[in-house]
């Protein structure tokens, strides 16, 4: 797990976001993730067309966050990924970002499905856990589409690592047991993840993971590869040509 992360969740610190009127939309990007654009990037055009019907002419940005996003002082970067995020708001000089989630429960009016029914529990990435106002927002979205929510013990800015970052750093299976322990984790069978790395976790833990852009386009969350040395090794690909 990066130091960034570390510090910031140890260290009890509180980012804030910036106030959606302070965004300028003529400067304002939207980014998948490559996760996202790896496992589903039909997806990304939909959120993008979503954006752009609903709350100003966004535009796609592609470029990985490891690498210069290439925008000019001032842009703001709408992340579905937590990683994303972090990485682009501490890396990059002169870019702010804000989560999707922030931005489209901020939507008035907004078309959401209606999920009457469904239970779940809520698996907070661990990058977002500085942002309260993140976990917020989704929650708020899942009551929006009628979704009832039981909190698990460790969640918000308590939320634990779904095991996924600790990859490449320890043995798989290892990494294996750390997901196994987290789903358990969860008091519901169905889990809401905002997490392509956290939907392997959940499913590889017994649980049916529920991704949030999944639930917002009304579509099944499909785990897809759970080996994640081979669900790593394609979104490293996707990184290095991005």
């Amino acid at each position: 797990m990066s130091n960034i992360v570390i510090n910031e969740a140890t260290k009890g610190i509180r980012l804030p976001s910036i106030p959606i009127s302070e965004i300028d939309k003529d400067r304002c990007w939207f980014n998948p993730g490559c996760a996202l654009s790896v496992t589903k990037p039909e997806a990304e055009h939909q959120i993008l067309a979503l954006l752009q019907a609903w709350f100003g002419p966004v535009k796609m940005h592609n470029i990985c966050c490891h690498h210069d996003p290439r925008l000019p002082e001032g842009s703001t970067i709408i992340n579905n990924c937590a990683g994303c995020d972090r990485r682009f708001r501490s890396l990059y000089k002169g870019i702010r970002t804000i989560s999707l989630w922030e931005v489209l429960d901020s939507i008035d009016g907004l078309p959401l499905p209606d999920h009457t029914g469904l239970r779940v529990s809520v698996h907070d990435s661990c990058s977002y856990r500085p942002k309260p106002q993140v976990h917020a927002a989704v929650r708020s979205l899942l009551r929006k589409m009628k979704i009832d929510i039981v909190e698990s013990e460790f969640s918000g800015t308590r939320s634990i690592c779904c095991g996924d970052n600790f990859y490449s750093h320890i043995p798989i299976d290892k990494v294996t047991e750390m997901q196994k322990k987290r789903a358990s984790q969860m008091p519901c069978q169905d889990v809401a993840v905002y997490c392509v790395s956290c939907i392997k976790s959940m499913a590889i833990g017994g649980k049916t993971p529920h991704h949030m852009v999944d639930l917002l386009l009304d579509e099944d969350t499909d785990p897809q590869e759970t080996r994640i040395d081979v669900y790593h090794e394609a979104v490293s690909r996707y990184i290095d040509e991005h």
